[in-house]
C-alpha cells in the first residue's frame, strides 16, 4: 500500500456516552477504512476487541478490517511520530489516513492547535476534519454544565446526532436550533 506524503488526520469527538465508539466501530467496518491508523485515548473504552486480530507492538493492535489501532501512552506528538517512524521504516503495516478518537471530557482546541502548530507534525499530518457525535438525549444537560461539550460541538466539522431514535422530536429540533447556533458552519447528521 502507498501512502499519501501528508496523512489526513480526522478528530472524533464528543461528550462521554455519546457514542463516539459505536460510530468508530461502524466506520471500521467499512473495507475503504482498512488503510486507518487509529488513536485512542487510553482514559476511554476501548470496545474493539471483536476486531482484534494480532498484536504488532506494545500498544498497538491490528484490527481483522486492516486497521492499525494504537492507546496515547504520551501526547498526540509522540504517538503520531511513532507511527510515522514506524510505517516508514516497515515495522506496522502502511496507513493512508489517522483517526483519533478523544474521551468524552477532552478539550478538543489544544489537540487542534498541536495538529496546526507542530512543526514536525505539519510536514506530515494534516488536519481532515473534526466529528463530534453529540448524545440527542443528553446533550441539553450536557451543553448546559460542561465547557467541554461546548467546545467539542463549536470545533466540529461534521456534527453526528446520536440517540435521535430514542430522544423526542421536539428535544431534538430544539439541539438541532441550539447546535447551529453554536457552530453554525458545521453540518449535521
Amino acid at each position: 500500500m502507498s501512502y499519501p506524503e501528508v496523512t489526513p488526520v480526522s478528530l472524533v469527538t464528543g461528550f462521554l456516552g455519546s457514542g463516539k465508539t459505536t460510530l468508530l466501530n461502524r466506520v471500521l467496518a467499512d473495507p475503504q477504512m482498512a488503510g486507518a491508523a487509529v488513536i485512542i485515548n487510553e482514559f476511554g473504552e476501548i470496545a474493539l476487541d471483536h476486531l482484534l486480530v494480532t498484536t504488532p507492538a506494545e500498544n498497538m493492535i491490528l484490527l481483522r478490517s486492516g486497521c492499525l489501532c494504537c492507546t496515547v501512552r504520551g501526547d498526540l506528538v509522540e504517538t503520531l511520530a511513532d507511527l510515522y517512524r514506524r510505517r516508514a521504516t516497515g515495522a506496522i503495516p502502511a496507513f493512508d489516513r489517522v483517526l483519533v478518537e478523544t474521551t468524552g471530557l477532552a478539550d478538543p482546541v489544544p489537540i487542534l492547535r498541536t495538529l496546526a502548530t507542530d512543526e514536525e507534525l505539519a510536514a506530515v499530518f494534516r488536519l481532515d476534519s473534526v466529528i463530534t457525535v453529540v448524545d440527542s438525549v443528553n446533550a441539553a444537560a450536557q451543553l448546559d454544565a460542561n465547557a467541554e461539550s461546548v467546545k467539542q460541538a463549536a470545533v466540529g466539522d461534521v456534527l453526528i446526532l446520536s440517540k435521535t431514535d430514542i430522544a423526542r422530536a421536539d428535544d431534538v429540533r430544539a439541539l438541532r436550533a441550539r447546535l447551529q447556533r453554536i457552530n453554525p458552519g458545521a453540518r449535521q447528521l
